[in-house]
This record gives structure tokens, C-alpha cells and sequence, in this order.
């Protein structure tokens, strides 16, 4: 199989669509199992609530700049410009 534009914007669709997934699915675990969540983690680490907040504000902010920037950017330009081809 040849990578083609086709392919490519094919990949990068699918791959948005995981992370999304993805995103949605720490988000939703964050807000509904969160001292859960806080439990486990503080059983590793000597963590307070307001550090472990901090730290997956942060994370997940820069997994969701990272998925615009690398993935749907790329996508929304391939998608553009075959529109601008037709």
C-alpha cells in the first residue's frame, strides 16, 4: 500500500478521532473517579490533591495542544486543500 494524500488524511482522521477518544475518556475519569484516581496515585507517590489537579491540568493540556498541533492541523490542511482543488 502506497501512502497517498488520500491515506495520509485518512490516518490523520482516524487519529483524531482515537485521541478525542482518548481525551474524553481521562476527562470524564478525572471528573467522575477522581479521588479514585487520587487514591491510586498517592499510594505511589506522596502527593496533595492540589499538586495532583496542578499535574493532570498540565498533562492534559499539553496531550490536547500536541494532538491539534501534530494531528488535526495537519489534517484540516489536507482536507482544505483538497477542497481547494476541486
Amino acid at each position: 500500500m502506497q501512502i497517498t494524500i488520500q491515506n495520509l488524511r485518512t490516518l490523520l482522521g482516524w487519529c483524531a478521532i482515537i485521541n478525542m477518544a482518548i481525551m474524553l475518556w481521562w476527562f470524564l475519569a478525572f471528573v467522575f473517579a477522581h479521588n479514585f484516581m487520587l487514591k491510586v496515585h498517592t499510594q505511589w507517590f506522596r502527593i496533595s490533591v492540589e499538586r495532583f489537579d496542578e499535574i493532570h491540568y498540565t498533562v492534559f493540556m499539553q496531550y490536547k495542544l500536541a494532538v491539534i498541533l501534530f494531528i488535526l492541523g495537519p489534517y484540516l490542511v489536507l482536507k482544505l486543500a483538497d477542497f481547494a482543488k476541486e
